[in-house]
């Protein structure tokens, strides 16, 4: 939103460097000022945030209890560096059933007899559907736009290995039904489709079991997350396990609805021994290294903004202190706004501003701190300019009252640059020549106004 839009019938006192000997008045309020030049900047005020330079939460990848805690709250971790261990009997007995049917159709003919070829084709359908959906689910839990896009890639392109393979089995077995193929390649078909789902189901759970040691995926601090009431009990939740994070605004916990009272409540911090359930968040890395903000761009200004534009912030936590910003990227598609209607959000590289009292830095800002930033959208240089209050609306477009041999005229105008206090004008009025600036509701054609 702009700092201040022209109104329909601006009699605001415009608060600019006037002189009061450069101002004519009367006794009903008509103020009157010479246009001059001057250097008119426009500023769009967009609420914001501020953000780390990325935030990753670590969850459980599978029921359990939480073995190991390998830090503590407010360290320093590098990337890589083993956070927590997860003890899952649950995700390990899956490793073994999942090893043990590999091993199965890994044998010769995959244990796959000579009786009902169909039937043994759409039992193992049915089976390979339910392990890709499961996985599927539990990939789609994960939180980290980038990881979760991972994992579900891994999903679908054992889905079409096995697809593949099982296409095949089927026409030999439709072959071997006319007679045009024998037996044995059907069964060696129908095996190789066993293998490829035996050996995704395995891929499936050694991840989970892999999971089960967290590594931190980026440098940081360490916040303990605080795990959501009712964590979910879906056994199939979190089969692919993960660290979810993102970059931007941190979220602290992690989970879903449910009933399972079983874990620590939603005012504990985990500690080692405790149960947790696949999606627990167990701890938050906070990569505060770069401090930037987000924020949300209206509709009506987004085409103003760049990247590039600079802006004065100010933070609701430390009023009074400086801060500038330098807008990063804006977004071509929309999100929806906290204030209603399009948004468009912008991220901005943010810095500290010496004192010039003290000449100290600021307070580095906390993440989630709410901001304003004052974008410099447009600046126009030794331009004609004159008081916002002084330019109003009417039918045939933007007007300002000319004085002209001491009376008033009302005189179109081409705005351009629309500062807090002084709007630029493109055409129409000329350096030197006045114009009303206060009491513009209060002028009628023709009337008699100070010079």
């Amino acid at each position: 939103m702009r700092r201040a839009p022209l109104a329909l019938a601006a009699t605001v006192v415009a608060a600019i460097s006037l002189t009061a000997a450069a101002c004519e008045s009367t006794d009903d309020g008509i103020v009157t000022d010479a246009a001059r030049r001057a250097t008119v900047t426009e500023v769009v005020d967009v609420p914001a945030s501020v953000t780390a330079k990325a935030v990753a939460t670590l969850t459980a990848p599978a029921d359990g209890t939480l073995k190991s805690l390998a830090v503590e709250p407010g360290a320093t971790v590098a990337k890589g560096a083993v956070v927590a261990v997860i003890d899952s009997p649950s995700a390990r007995k899956r490793l073994a059933d999942a090893k043990a049917a590999l091993a199965a159709a890994n044998s010769i003919g995959g244990g796959i007899g000579f009786l009902d070829l169909s039937g043994l084709q759409k039992g193992l359908d049915a089976a390979a559907d339910d392990a890709f959906t499961a996985a599927r689910s539990a990939a789609g839990q994960v939180a980290d736009e980038k990881v979760r896009a991972a994992l579900l890639a891994q999903v679908d392109a054992a889905e079409r290995h096995y697809d593949s393979a099982a296409k095949n089995s089927r026409r030999l077995m439709r072959q071997v039904q006319r007679g045009l193929a024998g037996i044995g390649e059907a069964v060696a078909a129908l095996g190789a489709a066993q293998r490829a789902q035996a050996r995704a189901s395995y891929d499936v759970a050694k991840a989970t079991v892999d999971a089960l040691t967290l590594r931190a995926p980026i440098a940081g601090v360490v916040q303990f997350a605080r795990p959501t009431a009712g964590i979910p009990t879906d056994p199939f939740a979190g089969l692919l396990g993960a660290v979810s994070g993102a970059s931007g605004p941190p979220t602290i916990g992690a989970g879903a609805a449910g009933t399972d009272q079983n874990v620590a409540g939603v005012d504990d911090v985990l500690a080692v021994g405790d149960r947790v359930n696949a999606g627990t968040a167990i701890v938050t890395i906070v990569d505060i290294s770069q401090i930037g903000l987000v924020g949300e761009v209206d509709e009506t200004d987004v085409l103003l903004v760049a990247p590039g534009v600079t802006a004065d912030v100010e933070l609701d936590a430390a009023p009074g202190l400086r801060f500038e910003a330098t807008v990063g990227t804006v977004d071509l598609l929309p999100t929806p706004s906290t204030r209603g209607g399009v948004a468009y959000r912008i991220r901005l590289a943010l810095r500290a501003v010496h004192a010039a009292d003290s000449g100290e830095l600021p307070p580095t800002p906390r993440p989630g701190m709410s901001a304003v930033a004052h974008l410099r959208v447009r600046t126009a240089i030794d331009a004609v300019a004159v008081p916002a209050a002084a330019v109003f609306r009417t039918e045939r477009g933007d007007t300002v009252w000319l004085v002209r041999d001491g009376h008033a005229v009302a005189q179109l105008v081409r705005v351009g640059v629309q500062g807090e206090d002084l709007v630029q004008i493109v055409s129409g009025v000329e350096p030197g020549q006045r114009v009303v600036v206060s009491g513009t509701d209060k002028v009628t054609s023709g009337q008699a106004v100070p010079r």
